[in-house]
């Protein structure tokens, strides 16, 4: 553990979206000795008081539980989202990779563990009223990233009964965006190839307005400093992080000037299904399932315990991820490389 003299955190999947906001929160934190981020390749970035741990948490070998000695917390973030295709190779990574961490905590002694979860781990859930933290945590079964979600959860269950000495907290934020991750969200999501134009409001005269497509957006920064609070605050259990308001069609068609046009959800996930089938479109049919059905999330809990409050509106989010997506933005390292396209 550190001397007195300050927190030593250590930070998994620390040069993705979420990563790279959370170290330099973390970085900025008085109270922050050192930041030690663990990714698969090392980065050129050099932010204050970070160094770096080559990790790769799929493997069998992985073992990062020296790298977690002397830690006084370690905020899990590691994640993949693809190959959708081959789902055994995210379970790898995030399921097996994750309880790898949960095991590497206990063996180093951590007495803090801030695990990434998410809206995904939700069960479905209305759309019209917000649930809090105690809404079952099933997940959709059809969609690997949420399936993913909710087994870790499971985990956690276990993992907190019997390591009741580790303090543990979950975080289930809403999508998370900003304008330096508009370039790897478009490559995970749309495919590399798909050109950030397509998010200038000229070149979408409609927009198709599904049944249930109703969802909660935050700003990666603002989720950050949650994860920060939840290091340096006596907190445990879920906490829902999400900014207000909640995005559907008819808040797009006011931001892009658009009419919303009413399409059946079977259309819709016709098209996207040929997409992926045809290798075109990386993001699956079973996630469009999935994000139909997830409730709007309560963040009382957050607000009240941690004292947290999102700095930036879902509105405001967005039109700064589609600056980002236009722009090609991006971060100096491999995950958040920017590419413009188009």
């Amino acid at each position: 553990m550190s001397d007195g003299s300050g927190r030593r955190v250590v930070v998994t999947g620390a040069t993705g979206n979420v990563g790279t906001s959370v170290v330099r929160a973390l970085a900025e934190d008085p109270e922050t000795a050192s930041v030690v981020g663990v990714a698969r390749r090392v980065p050129d970035w050099a932010p204050a008081k970070t160094e770096w741990a080559a990790v790769d948490l799929g493997s069998d070998r992985a073992d990062p539980r020296e790298v977690f000695e002397g830690a006084d917390a370690v905020v899990h973030l590691a994640w993949a989202f693809q190959p959708t295709h081959d789902p055994a190779v995210t379970w790898r990574t995030n399921v097996l990779g994750g309880m790898r961490v949960f095991e590497a905590v206990a063996a180093a002694g951590v007495p803090v563990l801030v695990h990434a979860s998410s809206v995904g781990a939700y069960s479905p859930g209305p759309k019209d009223r917000a649930v809090d933290e105690s809404w079952p945590t099933h997940g959709w079964p059809d969609a690997a990233y949420c399936r993913e979600k909710a087994y870790l959860e499971r985990a956690l269950d276990t993992f907190e009964r019997d390591r009741p000495e580790v303090r543990v907290v979950r975080m289930r934020p809403a999508f998370l965006l900003k304008r330096e991750s508009a370039s790897e969200q478009r490559r995970i999501f749309g495919g590399r190839f798909l050109p950030g134009q397509i998010a200038r409001p000229e070149l979408l005269p409609f927009l198709p307005d599904v049944p249930g497509l109703r969802v909660q957006a935050l700003h990666t920064d603002d989720a950050a400093e949650a994860y920060r609070l939840a290091v340096r605050t006596e907190v445990r259990g879920a906490f829902n992080l999400a900014a207000d308001p909640p995005i559907d069609a008819e808040l797009l068609g006011q931001m892009f000037d658009a009419r919303p046009v009413r399409l059946p959800r079977t259309a819709a996930r016709s098209a996207i299904a040929a997409a992926w089938n045809l290798r075109l479109l990386p993001a699956s049919p079973h996630l469009f399932d999935a994000v139909l059905r997830l409730p709007l999330m309560d963040c009382t809990r957050a607000r009240v315990e941690l004292g947290w409050r999102p700095q930036h509106t879902a509105t405001e989010v967005l039109e700064e991820f589609l600056l980002g997506m236009r722009a090609g933005e991006g971060e100096p390292t491999e995950p958040m490389r920017g590419r413009k396209v188009g």
